[in-house]
């Protein structure tokens, strides 16, 4: 894998580790707030709450799983696996949710993914 590949990645990774940050620790913050442009009412709702935090492990595991792709395995296939399936969902919220999610979410993984075929 090349150096460039490996710094974006890693950049994929400490992204998804603020996510989970915001998600899972932060949830009911000015800053997880802002970010998912919710009031701090709705983010402390019992439900949204939970479900917050569920999500946040989930991104925090993309996290985990990038860098042991990276580091552990060395394996750039299943880098390119992760940010394939990162720039799905991606898109997927850029339909359903917010478009500039395949922007905010999706952009480090697209050019991961660009750096990977070169």
């Amino acid at each position: 894998m090349s150096v460039t590949t490996i710094i974006l990645a890693t950049l994929t990774a400490l992204e998804f580790f603020f996510i989970f940050y915001l998600e899972t620790i932060a949830t009911s913050s000015q800053r997880t707030s802002k970010v998912f442009r919710m009031s701090i009412e709705e983010l402390n709702r019992k439900s949204v709450n939970v479900l917050f935090k569920n999500q946040g492990v989930y991104n925090g595991l993309i996290g985990v799983l990038i860098l042991l792709s990276l580091f552990v395995f060395a394996s750039k296939v299943a880098v390119i696996c992760l940010m394939g399936y990162i720039v799905a969902v991606a898109v997927y919220g850029s339909f359903t949710s917010n478009p500039k999610i395949i922007l905010m979410q999706g952009g480090l993984p697209i050019l991961t993914l660009v750096s990977c075929l070169f």
